[in-house]
């Protein structure tokens, strides 16, 4: 027989309240107050523009590294570019280097200091050291970092020879004549020898005030060879900038490489 007892009918135990209004009276049959949903399909942002992933967008730094390694790569292909057109950025060029030239003994000895038989021994120093405290630390691929920075080091003949000869460009009025001043090979020696090393020995250092001394001390050690070689007229102030942005772009994939790839110090080693 059917349910004769006057009045609403009543909820039975057991029974889903899934459709009951909620507490506030707002009607939404599955929420216990009037908020909305959390992620509404119609209320959900699109993704920044770069940032990978869904909304709350997933972390990642590609906008970052196209900067750090696009922008250098795109000045270089500028001033590779005048120099094989001879274009009008070469006029501004041969004028500042006018202003900067004056051949004396600092200068030539800062120049000298992106030579082969300096720079690389230096880079060798820091190589074996990166080596023997990765081995010491008994860290994972404790090889890796300077076997990166030493194969880097032989690229930049294999990069900055072709490049002296396919752009052939004459040397400033100070130099014997010749071809083959673009870019410098003293400023990539000295950018590359001088900045691996930095790589290899920075994630060993205790302090963040040593880590930034390191890196201070490696960039006056590199824009004190550049200058030199451009004030003593051994070149033209774009073929230092040339290799400026080459070996930026350089040192900037030894630095990826050897944040996904290479191991640092043990919390105990770091301490």
């Amino acid at each position: 027989m059917g349910d004769a007892r006057p009045g609403p009918p009543q909820l039975r135990p057991g029974r889903a309240l899934a459709h009951t209004a909620g507490a506030s009276g707002s009607g939404s049959p599955h929420r216990s107050d009037s908020r909305p949903p959390q992620t509404p399909r119609g209320g959900r942002r699109p993704d920044l523009i770069g940032r990978p992933g869904t909304t709350p967008p997933v972390p990642g730094r590609p906008a970052f590294l196209i900067l750090l390694l696009g922008i250098p790569a795109l000045l270089f292909a500028l001033v590779t570019w005048q120099v094989v057109e001879d274009g009008p950025l070469l006029r501004v060029d041969e004028r500042v280097s006018r202003a900067l030239i004056h051949p004396d003994r600092a200068s030539a000895l800062l120049a000298d200091l992106g030579n082969i038989g300096v720079a690389v021994p230096v880079l060798v120093a820091a190589i074996l050291f990166s080596a023997w405290r990765g081995r010491r630390a008994a860290t994972d691929r404790w090889w890796f970092p300077p076997v990166a920075a030493a194969v880097l080091m032989a690229l930049v003949p294999a990069l900055i020879v072709p490049l002296k000869e396919l752009t052939d460009r004459p040397g400033t009025p100070v130099v014997p004549p010749a071809t083959g001043y673009f870019p410098s090979g003293h400023t990539a020696t000295a950018a590359i020898a001088y900045g691996a090393a930095t790589l290899m020995v920075l994630p060993w250092l205790r302090t963040p005030r040593s880590r930034r001394a390191l890196v201070l001390g490696c960039t006056l050690l590199v824009l004190a060879v550049s200058f030199g070689l451009v004030r003593h007229g051994f070149h033209w102030p774009l073929d230092v900038v040339a290799s400026w942005c080459l070996s930026a772009v350089l040192l900037q994939l030894l630095a990826m490489a050897l944040r996904r790839y290479g191991q640092g110090p043990t919390q105990d080693e770091s301490a």
